[in-house]
C-alpha cells in the first residue's frame, strides 16, 4: 500500500490502452490512488501544467509528476517493489524490459491508429467511448464538438489509411508474438507475471476488451467496433490476453475522490 503521505494521483484517459497499462500496474501493486479522467483534446491544458507536454497517463507521487508508462512503472518498482513486476534474474529482467519497449514503441501507437481509423466511420460512438465516465452535460457538449476534435486527433496521431494498414499488420505480429512466446510457461518471460505480460496484455486489450477491464465499452457497441473485435476473434493471442486479465487484473485500487 502507498504511504499516507504519498498522494498518488493518476491523470488518465478512460479509453486508452497505455492508460490501462498504468492503471493495471497501480492495481497490481495494490497502491491506493486517485484517478482524474480527462477528455482527449481538452486534456492538453492539464497535461501541460503538470509536465510541459500533452501525453497521458501522468502519475503524481507526492506532487512530483511522471509521464509515460515505462517511466511510471520504473518509479513504482523503485518505491513500491512488492509485488514485483521486474524479474529478479538480471537476464530475465533485461528481456522483460525489451519486450515492454517493443510493445510500447512498435505496437501501442500502431494498433491505436488502426482502431481510430475504423472508429472514424462512427463519430458518435467514437465520442461516446472517449467521454464514457463524464457527467451527461459534459458528454453532450463533447459529442457536439467531437467532429472537430476527431480531426485534430487524427492529424496529431497521423491516423490515415496507410498508418491503419501498418497498425493492422503490427497487431497481427504482436498477437503472433504472444502466442509463440507464451507456449512454454503461459508467460512471456520466466514462469510468472512480469512487466512484459503487463505491457503486452494491456496494449493488446484493444483487440478483445476482456470482461475484467475496469473501464468497459459503452453498452451500445457500434457495428464498426463489433467488426473490429470479430477480426481478431479466434486468434490464440487474444485468448492469451483474456487469460492474463482473468489471472492478474484483480480489483481496482482507485480511491473515491
Amino acid at each position: 500500500m502507498a504511504g499516507s503521505g504519498d498522494n498518488l494521483e493518476l491523470y488518465q484517459f478512460c479509453f486508452s490502452h497505455f492508460n490501462e497499462k498504468a492503471r493495471w500496474a497501480l492495481d497490481f501493486k495494490g497502491l491506493s490512488h486517485l484517478r482524474h479522467s480527462l477528455l482527449p483534446g481538452p486534456h492538453a491544458r492539464t497535461a501541460k501544467r503538470l509536465t510541459g507536454q500533452t501525453a497521458v497517463p501522468i502519475l503524481t507521487i507526492g506532487g512530483n509528476a511522471i509521464a509515460g508508462t515505462a517511466k511510471i512503472i520504473d518509479r513504482l518498482e523503485e518505491v513500491y517493489p512488492e509485488p514485483p513486476l521486474y524479474p529478479a534474474d538480471p537476464q530475465q529482467r533485461r528481456r522483460a524490459l525489451e519486450i515492454q519497449d517493443w510493445f510500447d514503441t512498435k505496437v501501442g501507437a500502431q494498433i491505436r491508429c488502426a482502431l481510430f481509423f475504423e472508429l472514424s466511420n462512427d463519430i458518435g460512438y467514437f465520442a461516446d467511448i472517449f467521454s464514457s465516465r463524464q457527467p451527461y452535460p459534459v458528454r453532450a457538449v463533447y459529442k457536439l464538438l467531437f467532429p472537430f476534435i476527431a480531426r485534430v486527433i487524427r492529424s496529431n496521431l497521423k491516423v490515415n489509411d496507410i498508418s491503419a494498414a501498418r497498425g493492422r499488420d503490427a497487431t497481427q505480429a504482436a498477437l503472433d508474438f504472444v502466442e509463440r512466446n507464451s507456449r512454454e510457461t503461459g508467460y512471456l518471460v520466466g514462469d510468472s507475471f512480469t512487466v512484459a505480460d503487463l505491457a503486452a496484455a494491456s496494449l493488446l486489450m484493444l483487440t478483445t476488451f476482456p470482461p475484467e477491464l475496469q473501464t468497459p465499452l459503452p453498452k451500445r457497441r457500434s457495428m464498426v467496433m463489433r467488426q473490429w473485435i470479430e477480426n481478431w476473434e479466434g486468434h490464440p493471442g487474444t485468448e492469451w490476453v483474456r487469460e492474463m486479465y482473468r489471472r492478474h487484473r484483480g480489483k481496482s485500487a482507485e480511491m473515491a475522490a
